[in-house]
Formats: C-alpha cells, sequence, structure tokens
C-alpha cells in the first residue's frame, strides 16, 4: 500500500530528524574534544614544566666568581625539607633547602639524583655525618630512626641502592661554598646515592688539589643556607657541644646527637628559560587557548559542511509543503 502524504511528510520529517541529531551530537563531541583535551594536557604536567622564581631566593652560599654563581636557564632544582635542634634545649627547626641541579655539566650525576628523589628513597632518612667547617653528609637510605633515635639500621653510613656511578668532572664544578657532591669510598668510581653540601669552600676535595681523582660536585645550594650552616654546628659524637670546646677524640663519625631529619626531598621545577623573542608570537598557538578556539572554529566548519550536505543528500524538500499540510487538516 502507497503511503498517505501525511505518512510520507512524516517520513521525510524523521528522515531530516534523524539527520540533524546524528549532526547534533558529532558537534558535541568536536565541541568538547578540545576543552577535554585542554583538562587531560593540564592533567600531565610534571615538575619540568614548572619554572621557579630565583627573585625569592635571599639566602644563598657565598659567592667566589665561580661559574657556579648564576643559576642555568633549564636546570633542574630540588628542595630539602629538614628538622632539627641547634642543641639539647632547643626546640626543632624546620626548613627548605633549595638546591640546583646543573645538568649540563653533570648530566649522569645528575640524573642519577633526581632518580633518586623520584624514587623518594630519601624521605626520612637523617644526615648521618656533620663536621663544622667542611660538609654536612646524608643520603643513605639505611639511615632511618628505629624506634628513637639515635637507633638506627647497622648499615647507616656505608649504604646506597646500587646505582655506581663513573667519575664526572667539569671544569667549571668545584668545591665552593654550597656547593652539594657525591660522597664515595676510595674507588673514585664508587658514588652511589650519599651526598654532601659544603658549608664552606671545600677546594681540597677538588681532583686538581689531590693525589686522587677527586670528588664530584654537581650542584648548589641557591637558598636555605642558614640552615646548612646551622645544621653543621649541630653537636655531634665528635663534639657534643656543637662549638669544638669539647672534642671527643674516640669518635670521628660526626653522628649528630639529636636527629638532623631530612622530612622530603622533591623536584620543584627548573630555572626560568631565556625569553625568545622570535617565537613569542608562535607561542599562542601551542597554548590551549589557542586549541579551545581553533578547535571551536573547526567544529563550526564542520557543521556548516554537514548542513549543507543534509539539504542536497536528502531527497525532496526538507520542510512540510503546504498543499500537503492543508490537505490533511482539512480532508
Amino acid at each position: 500500500m502507497n503511503p498517505s502524504q501525511s505518512e510520507r511528510a512524516f517520513i521525510r520529517f524523521e528522515r531530516v530528524g534523524g539527520n540533524m541529531r546524528s549532526i547534533i551530537i558529532l558537534i558535541s563531541v568536536l565541541l568538547l574534544s578540545p576543552v577535554i583535551g585542554v583538562t587531560a594536557e593540564e592533567g600531565e604536567q610534571t615538575w619540568r614544566d614548572i619554572e621557579v622564581d630565583p627573585s625569592q631566593w635571599d639566602d644563598g652560599p657565598v659567592l667566589e666568581g665561580s661559574p657556579m654563581d648564576e643559576p642555568r636557564p633549564g636546570d633542574a632544582v630540588f628542595t630539602i625539607e629538614v628538622n632539627y635542634k641547634t642543641g639539647p634545649f632547643s626546640s626543632r627547626v624546620q626548613g627548605e633547602i633549595v638546591i640546583e641541579l646543573f645538568e649540563e655539566w653533570a648530566p649522569n650525576t645528575t640524573e642519577n639524583m633526581i632518580m633518586h628523589i623520584e624514587k623518594e628513597i630519601y624521605d626520612g632518612t637523617f644526615f648521618h655525618r656533620v663536621i663544622d667547617d667542611f660538609v654536612t653528609q646524608a643520603g643513605d637510605p639505611f639511615c632511618e630512626t628505629v624506634g628513637i633515635y639515635p637507633l638506627t639500621n647497622v648499615q647507616c653510613g656505608g649504604g646506597g641502592d646500587g646505582h655506581a656511578l663513573k667519575m664526572e668532572h667539569h671544569e667549571n664544578l668545584s668545591h665552593v661554598d654550597g656547593a652539594i657532591g657525591m660522597a664515595r669510598d676510595t674507588d673514585p668510581d664508587s658514588a652511589d646515592t650519599q651526598w654532601y653540601i659544603a658549608e664552606t669552600e671545600a677546594h681540597n676535595l677538588d681532583p686538581e688539589n689531590r693525589d686522587d681523582e677527586g670528588y664530584v660536585t654537581f650542584g648548589i645550594v641557591r637558598n636555605g643556607m642558614s640552615h646548612v650552616r646551622a645544621i653543621a654546628l649541630v653537636p655531634t659524637t665528635d663534639d657534643p657541644t656543637g662549638s669544638e670546646v669539647v672534642v671527643n677524640p674516640a669518635s670521628s663519625a660526626g653522628r649528630p646527637l639529636e636527629e638532623v631529619k631530612i622530612e622530603k626531598i622533591s623536584m620543584i621545577g627548573i630555572i626560568p628559560l631565556e625569553d625568545e623573542p622570535e617565537l613569542k608570537t608562535q607561542s599562542w598557538l601551542f597554548s590551549p587557548q589557542a586549541k579551545l578556539t581553533i578547535g571551536s572554529l573547526v567544529s563550526i566548519a564542520i557543521l556548516v559542511g554537514l548542513a549543507m550536505w543534509s539539504r542536497s543528500a536528502l531527497p525532496g524538500e526538507l520542510v512540510f509543503d503546504a498543499e500537503i499540510l492543508e490537505a490533511e487538516l482539512f480532508d
């Protein structure tokens, strides 16, 4: 049986409606896709995407005209959250030490340090060796308080995780005030997880001033040097008073009498990159806002194209014929 005029009109209407619904769904997906992409991209941000603000640093080491004096664009930066007591009757002090890693000059050593930080092996450990006017040493994953300090693991002071490093020197790196270096044993290629901070210049550790190959430096304190100096003065097994008035001749460990705890070490960002004016005009194109705008414009263009295609693809008129409606209404 042939469909009536009203049925034919209804079929045409359904066909148009179905296509329009498909178009609306497609356009909704296209419009939302750049938003979803921007959200996902922002969620994947890592510390490498964050530029720190060196203008906030006002507690650095004494500079001596070294290539290490100035922050280098793009270098990684991490913080050490410390908790310590300056004496047996003092309250605990909480502070933060900010350190820049010279990745270009010591790529293997800095990569090793970043790996260990991201594995969180330093969190909850303590500085196990402190020598005033020399270095403060930490980085042993076995140096954790077991019960009550100073109880700890028997491996404390000689531990690591087996990632031995080859000696890595660069002419721009030395033991300036605030330098961070890798501890090792008698084998020059035995540095692992342990590191130290020079509480003053310690150029006697540089390879040119030694009969062996010296010690590797790979970064420098940029802020919080006052905490390094305060930690260097805490009472130890070598110096029970912290003032070098009473020295224990039977000890060379330099173990603090009160725990100098590392609460957490975190990668926080990079030294700001240098401005590149010639790229500024292009930078907007790669921003989330640009992706959203461009995505919306593309979606609108597709909407117009689909609408035109729908009109040309469907048989007959896409609207009700006036005569058909009149015939059905007044028949």
